[in-house]
């Protein structure tokens, strides 16, 4: 375990900004680097709106392992959260599930592939539970993913999961996403859930665009980005729970969300849970 998280942080690219870090940057948390503030800096220069859309991004990902929880899902595969560290101490999202199971304790596993997250996602969660597992993967080696062996020996394959797939960003080929989705929906057992995220253009005004272009292509080079009609297609045959695809906030709004409640497109965002029969 010692050599691997050395390898891992060998790898760090501090100078270069990661998504997961600029989101993690944008909500006050920790692990981040230099880098990832001045993206996040820049992001509210071009349009100010980068630090509420991550919080509303954050909330979002609270309400979804909350409500699922609540209708007994035990098991969360969360791929590509970065572990958030603006989340407050004791409200990560395998806390967030734990207490909203009144039965038994859930089973989350967190996969990543930031070496900064995997580092402290491993130094700060797995020694003080045996209910959550860190493991390294990408969502562009989703076969790799669900054969790893903590996946499979950690959880129970015979019972209903959660999938939250949050790093749809680096899947910029949409046959490559169906796959993904197909893949997904073949591994997991029958009534699990999928939740997926997607940054959009679809709200930014068109006098923005160009420069929100530029920024993009400069510090997270390959981020997909599509519309809402493209994000329906992929989704196309899955069940999705209510309210559908809709903008984070306003996915199950709980009345403690604060962050572009006013202006949920404001989110950049768009969020769905969909069931798998």
């Amino acid at each position: 375990m010692r050599q691997r998280a050395i390898r891992n942080l060998a790898k760090l690219e501090p100078t270069q900004a990661r998504i997961t870090r600029i989101l993690d940057a944008a909500a006050g948390g920790k692990n981040n680097f230099v880098a990832d503030r001045d993206a996040v800096r820049r992001y509210d220069q071009a349009a100010p709106i980068t630090t509420t859309a991550a919080r509303a991004v954050l909330h979002y990902l609270c309400r979804v392992v909350r409500h699922l929880a609540s209708v007994g899902v035990d098991q969360f595969v969360i791929v590509g959260s970065g572990v958030p560290s603006g989340l407050p101490p004791g409200r990560q999202l395998h806390d967030i599930a734990r207490d909203a199971l009144e039965v038994s304790a859930p089973r989350v596993v967190y996969v990543e592939n930031d070496p900064m997250v995997l580092a402290g996602a491993r130094a700060t969660i797995e020694p003080v539970t045996d209910l959550v597992r860190v493991v390294e993967g990408d969502v562009r080696e989703i076969d790799d993913i669900l054969d790893d062996r903590v996946l499979q020996t950690f959880l129970d394959w015979d019972r209903p999961m959660a999938v939250l797939l949050l790093s749809t960003h680096s899947l910029n080929d949409d046959e490559f996403f169906h796959y993904v989705i197909k893949r997904i929906r073949q591994a997991v057992p029958e009534r699990s859930y999928l939740s997926l995220l997607q940054t959009t253009f679809d709200a930014i005004p068109p006098e923005l665009l160009p420069a929100i272009h530029d920024l993009l292509a400069m510090t997270l080079p390959g981020h997909a980005i599509r519309t809402r009609e493209e994000v329906e297609a992929l989704l196309e045959g899955l069940v999705l729970v209510d309210p559908g695809l809709v903008w984070v906030p306003e996915w199950r709004p709980d009345g403690h969300e604060s962050a572009c409640v006013d202006q949920p497109s404001s989110s950049g965002t768009y969020g769905a849970v969909a069931r798998i029969p």
